[in-house]
């Protein structure tokens, strides 16, 4: 495989990871870095989903032990399969309206320019969240995800729709919508964690079976590049965030998200980067 090939998957697999369970949008900042790299023909953007997959693996490595004894209770556990409908319930959502607007979305919206005015538009919702969150608390209905109702999830499913919109943020929708509808910060970014495993795994086949004529045996080293980058990079990730939401709110990533949205609209208005995708 070509060094420089090999190179741009590794970098593509070191953001994914790091950016797919922070509020920031891994999939916005994917198509950034694919328009850097000149990443940005059809089998990059099979690429970019697959590589989700390393993310996946992360989580499920992460909660290995709770994942293993709900699967193991999915039979006589209450527990274990309020656990697992409350996962398909806030999985639909997305998954009804991605498959009904998906294409028209992707169409409209999967360029550098749309993606940095949804940084900028979510950046202004997190302080917003965050700063009602201080002034007029929510009261806290549930302490843990086991605590959740069907309804919470359904709640929590439909922020995450919001996710279909580039630059939106999956983790950001899902845990900040937690928040807003009575979730405790740990227990929001847990179930976003958690709702990553049916949400990404089924994006990466539905893409890989969508596209597998673009695909051949030669691409195996690219993509495994890629997943072992974003597996590592997102393990990382994941034990830092449940640190840092312990003791931190996510308005340092809601400014992240507006300054870094203004500098690629300024950089595309003047012409200092040229972006494409």
């Amino acid at each position: 495989m070509d060094i420089i090939l090999a190179l741009k998957a590794v970098i593509m697999g070191l953001v994914e990871g790091f950016t797919e369970f922070l509020p920031i949008s891994s999939t916005g900042h994917l198509i950034l870095a694919g328009s850097l790299l000149d990443f940005t023909d059809e089998k990059s953007k099979v690429f970019e989903i697959v590589i989700q997959a390393g993310a996946i693996l992360a989580v499920c490595w992460e909660y290995r032990s709770r994942l293993g004894a709900v699967i193991a209770g999915l039979t006589n556990s209450a527990k274990a399969q309020k656990f697992a409908l409350n996962l398909v319930v806030a999985f639909l959502p997305l998954a009804v309206l991605g498959l009904i607007f998906g294409k028209m979305i992707k169409a409209a919206l999967f360029s550098p320019v749309p993606v940095a005015l949804a940084f900028v538009i979510g950046g202004f919702i997190i302080l917003w969240v965050e700063r009602r969150h201080k002034l007029s608390p929510v009261a806290v209905r549930v302490e843990t995800v086991d605590d959740m109702t069907t309804m919470d999830a359904f709640k929590v499913g439909c922020a995450q729709a919001v996710a279909l919109i580039p630059g939106a943020s999956r983790s950001g929708a899902t845990i900040i919508g937690g928040m807003w509808f009575g979730l405790p910060r740990k227990a929001a970014t847990e179930f976003s964690f958690f709702l990553a495993i049916p949400t990404l795994l089924a994006a990466t086949v539905y893409s890989l079976v969508k596209e597998r004529a673009l695909l051949s045996a030669g691409d195996l080293p690219m993509f495994g590049l890629g997943l072992v980058a974003a597996f590592v990079s997102a393990f990382v990730c994941v034990r830092w965030l449940l640190r840092y939401v312990s003791t931190h709110d996510f308005t340092m990533f809601a400014w992240y998200r507006i300054v870094f949205g203004i500098v690629v609209i300024a950089s595309s208005h003047y012409g200092w980067v040229i972006w494409t995708h």
